[in-house]
């Protein structure tokens, strides 16, 4: 804050809002039951998901296929 408002009067006076957004990434994800590739932009937390739960029964359950 401005030292006439009361701040300790630095350079940088202004308060701006830090935008945290989710890591994504675009991965070709191999579905065995539909035998193809899938093109997907996927955060972190959801290939952990994908590992974790299968695919197929991930993207389905996503409304992805």
């Amino acid at each position: 804050m401005a030292k006439k408002k009361g701040g300790v009067g630095r350079h940088v006076t202004k308060n701006v809002p830090r935008v945290f957004g989710p890591n994504l990434h675009s991965h070709r994800i191999w579905v065995p039951e539909l035998k193809k590739f899938v093109r997907l932009r996927v955060t972190a937390r959801g290939l952990k998901t994908l590992n974790k739960n299968g695919a197929y029964r991930a993207l389905t359950k996503a409304g992805v296929i």
